[in-house]
């Protein structure tokens, strides 16, 4: 095991929830007859929902109060993860080997923990992590890479010996960028980035259990 410290992104890393939240982001700018670009999940996902809400309002001309938006993401949302998305392939198992091997394992999304550890208490998983983190502890979001500085620091290790792991390109890019090792994880939302997820990052892994093998 060459790393014995884990920063693990949740959405469409630990979870298979990135069709659920697609839905629910998209669902809100169709609701409201808001035109939006293919690469929107791209950009939005690393945000949180305090930065999606923000971006709703800021670039595609939302004309609703931040805290309604918010409502109704984290009201379409809740059901989801409360009872029904599940862990990705393998996760489950790889993790409880990489906590009996003794490794370090924290959480950081931009999801906020009203979705966050509900979902991790119902998989059973919860307990696994030293740290579950929202960037909503933060104050910022994955696009800043300060947040990466700030959990190294609470993890109390130098950037270089964490490993982050995420299924989105723009927060892989950003963590490398801050100096934090970053292993790239597939989703099939993100398939069609994943040559230039592989391109920035320090490793790639298809299936969850691969990541035993680094």
């Amino acid at each position: 095991m060459t790393y014995t410290s884990y920063l693990f992104d949740f959405d469409g890393t630990l979870v298979d929830s990135m069709p659920a939240y697609i839905a629910v982001m998209l669902r809100i700018l169709d609701e409201n007859n808001i035109a939006y670009s293919n690469d929107l999940i791209k950009i939005i996902t690393p945000l949180g929902y305090v930065g999606t809400a923000k971006y709703y309002r800021e670039h595609l001309g939302l004309n609703l109060p931040e805290e309604e938006i918010l409502d109704l993401m984290n009201r379409y949302a809740y059901d989801e993860y409360a009872y029904r998305i599940p862990a990705k392939a393998t996760v489950m198992e790889t993790l409880k080997k990489l906590k009996d091997a003794g490794a370090d394992l924290h959480v950081l999304t931009a999801s906020p923990h009203s979705v966050l550890d509900v979902c991790l208490k119902r998989l059973g998983i919860f307990e696994y992590f030293t740290n579950v983190w929202s960037c909503d502890d933060f104050k910022t979001t994955k696009a800043d890479p300060e947040i990466y500085k700030m959990a190294a620091e609470k993890i109390g290790k130098p950037m270089d010996e964490i490993l982050f792991l995420d299924d989105n390109y723009n927060a892989d890019k950003t963590a490398v960028s801050a100096g934090m090792k970053v292993c790239g994880v597939y989703d099939p939302s993100s398939e069609e980035y994943t040559d230039d997820i592989k391109r920035v990052s320090h490793y790639y892994i298809h299936d969850f259990s691969d990541l035993l093998r680094l």
